[in-house]
């Protein structure tokens, strides 16, 4: 392994989490923050002094977190459905790759599942824009995140992701821990989940083996997550409009913003379903061309959707809005007539909310739901 220094990207350590988690404590916006989740200023002081008194990652993962995530589950949605992980090997590290619906639900909840399921908890991929404040960075880094820094001159990001991918090969292959990325950068604002090529060219950059052998000893296993409502739907939809038709980038406080109601807002039905470690072909051994490289690159995310979108779960939402978009009642067997009133419900009011003069509001709001129906329908027809 190509020795390189990952201090400026690597999560914190067990000797460094009670100076770190001191320094979290101290921070006055930290207070605001636990101020805002637990309401009163005794229980404040006591989730200090529990976190005072964490000595190691696992035990901040173990209790405080676990805790957290759990009463997350109970006060804002209607459970927490996981599927496959009882096919993965306990002992052996992954590296799963998921679609990106919540910039912290997704990561969280999915080491939440690995947690109770008695496996070690995922070192987890986090761009550095989201390091807003420095309570953030202690935050992310006490839970085993390592970072992906962006918006760098070409010469700097191709140094930056060639370090990332070295980090994550050395984590899998040699610390023997698990890793989870998303399948691109940002979340996905359409419903659309689509595996980056750009993702598998980085994490491959470490190789020094074959082709295929590169792949393989990272044990790539797909992840889909699906929340019956979209937590951040609305705030979405408003950055892709902002994008496209003002030339508005979201900011540092749309990307807060975003966590928070990601963590509060109300989510309906959850489900992680882990798929099956993807198969690395022979055949892709020895590419002889830069072509030939790219053509295997393809067909590895192409495997990776199809998993995602073959195990994504379905819910009425997401059938009533095909129907309605397509004009169809293909699916009216989906679901029942009060739910598809209390999405109508929820659609008005996303028109409401949303208040601007675009004519396709109307076909974005539908889409966010039906995209994963449209990707499932084109898995069954190929």
């Amino acid at each position: 392994m190509k020795h390189l220094d990952f201090e400026d990207i690597r999560p914190y350590t067990d000797k460094e989490v009670k100076r770190k988690i001191a320094e979290m404590v101290k921070d006055p916006v930290f207070d605001e923050v636990l101020l805002h989740v637990f309401k009163f200023r005794p229980k404040i002081e006591m989730v200090k002094l529990q976190l005072r008194m964490i000595k190691s990652i696992k035990q901040l993962q173990g209790t405080f977190i676990y805790d957290l995530l759990r009463s997350v589950i109970n006060k804002t949605s209607n459970g927490l459905i996981c599927t496959g992980i009882e096919n993965l090997d306990k002992k052996k590290p992954y590296l799963f790759i998921s679609n990106h619906r919540d910039i912290v639900l997704d990561a969280a909840l999915l080491n939440f599942l690995i947690f109770e399921k008695g496996m070690n908890t995922t070192l987890i991929a986090i761009g550095n824009n989201l390091l807003l404040y420095n309570w953030i960075e202690h935050a992310v880094k006490l839970n085993r995140a390592f970072i992906i820094k962006r918006n760098l001159p070409p010469r700097e990001l191709m140094e930056a992701s060639i370090k990332v991918s070295h980090f994550i090969r050395k984590s899998i292959t040699e610390d023997k821990l698990s890793v989870w990325i998303a399948q691109r950068e940002g979340r996905t604002k359409d419903g659309f989940d689509k595996t980056q090529l750009a993702i598998l060219k980085m994490i491959n950059m470490s190789n020094t083996k074959s082709l295929a052998e590169g792949y393989r000893e990272l044990n790539i296993v797909p992840v889909s997550i699906s929340y019956e409502f979209e937590p951040c739907g609305l705030a979405k939809i408003k950055e892709l409009i902002k994008k496209e038709h003002y030339g508005q980038t979201k900011t540092s406080k749309d990307d807060l913003k975003s966590m928070a109601m990601g963590m509060f807002n109300p989510k309906g039905r959850m489900q992680f379903s882990f798929g099956k470690p993807i198969t690395i072909d022979q055949e892709y051994e020895n590419p002889k061309s830069k072509e030939s490289q790219n053509r295997i690159a393809q067909d590895i995310a192409d495997k990776i959707d199809r998993q995602i979108y073959t195990n994504y779960k379905l819910w009425p939402n997401n059938y009533i809005a095909y129907d309605i978009l397509m004009q169809e009642h293909r699916f009216k067997d989906k679901y029942t007539y009060n739910e598809e009133k209390r999405f109508e419900i929820m659609f008005e009011q996303a028109m409401v909310d949303i208040d601007y003069p675009i004519t396709d509001i109307y076909e974005r709001v539908l889409k966010l739901y039906a995209n994963p129906v449209i990707n499932m329908l084109k898995m069954q027809n190929s």
